[in-house]
C-alpha cells in the first residue's frame, strides 16, 4: 500500500552489527564552547545523556544552557561496537541518536535539563520523530547517578500528567542507567557531525516546542521553558 512503513523492531545483542574494536577518533575541541568533547571534564560536574530523535537539533539546545560546559552528539543504547552513523541509521545497532551533555549542577539543574528535553520533542511516539522512523531515534533518557534516574523518572510521571490532561498519548521514553542501556557506553559520533548546526545553521532540525509545558507551575514559572534559536 502506498505510503506503508514497517514497524521498526530492536535489534538484540546477538542480532545487532558487530561493529569494530577501535574507537572512532575523538571530536574536536567544541566549536561553540571551546571544551573537549571528550574529556577530561571538571571533577564537580555531572553527565548527563539524551535522546529526543536527530541529534543534531538535540545537542544544540542543550550547548545554550547556562551552566553547560561540553556536548557532544553520539550514539547510545545499543550492541554494536563503536558504531558508525551509517551504521546506526540502519537501525541494527540497537543505539539510538544522543547527546551528552556535561553540566555544572550549581548553575544548571538536572530539572532544567530534563525541561528542554521533554518539552522539544514527541515522547509519545515510539521509534520516530516526525519524518524520522526507526529505533535509531526513539526517545530516552541515560542516567549516570541514582539521583538522575530518580529525578527522571518522577520527571516521566508529571509529564504524563500533563499530557494526559492535554489529550495527548503515551509516553514511550526509554528512562535507564547508561551502563544498564545495551553495551553501557556512550559511543562519540564522527567529528562531521558534532555541533553540526553550528557549522550549517540553515541544516536539517525537526525540533521544536511541542505544545505541552514541563511542570511548569511545580516549578514557579508561568510560561514553558523556551530555547532561542537563531532565525533560519
Amino acid at each position: 500500500m502506498f505510503g506503508f512503513r514497517s514497524t521498526p523492531t530492536m535489534v538484540t545483542a546477538e542480532t545487532a552489527l558487530p561493529g569494530r574494536d577501535t574507537p572512532l577518533p575523538p571530536p574536536s575541541d567544541h566549536l561553540v564552547l571551546g571544551t573537549p568533547p571528550a574529556g577530561p571534564y571538571p571533577d564537580d560536574h555531572e553527565v548527563a545523556i539524551f535522546a529526543m530523535g536527530c541529534f543534531w537539533g538535540a545537542e544544540r539546545f542543550y550547548w545554550q544552557l547556562p551552566g553547560v560546559w561540553t556536548t557532544a552528539v553520539g550514539y547510545a543504547g545499543g550492541w554494536t561496537a563503536n558504531p558508525t552513523y551509517e551504521e546506526t541509521c540502519t537501525g541494527r545497532t540497537g543505539h539510538t541518536e544522543s547527546v551528552i551533555v556535561v553540566y555544572d549542577p550549581e548553575v544548571t539543574s538536572h530539572e532544567q535539563l530534563l525541561k528542554v528535553f521533554w518539552e522539544h520533542h514527541d515522547p509519545t511516539t515510539p521509534n520516530r520523530q516526525g519524518n524520522d522512523v526507526g529505533t535509531q531515534y526513539r526517545s530516552a533518557i541515560f542516567t549516570t547517578t541514582e539521583e538522575q534516574l530518580a529525578m527522571a523518572r518522577a520527571s516521566r510521571e508529571r509529564y504524563q500528567a500533563a499530557l494526559t490532561d492535554a489529550g495527548f498519548g503515551t509516553i514511550s521514553t526509554q528512562v535507564e542507567p547508561l551502563d544498564e542501556a545495551g553495551d553501557g557506553i556512550f559511543h562519540m559520533a564522527e567529528d562531521s557531525h558534532q555541533q553540526y548546526l553550528h557549522k550549517h545553521p540553515n541544516g536539517y532540525c525537526n525540533h521544536g516546542f511541542c505544545q505541552v509545558a514541563y511542570d511548569a507551575e511545580a516549578h514557579g514559572q508561568d510560561e514553558p521553558t523556551r530555547v532561542q534559536l537563531p532565525n533560519r
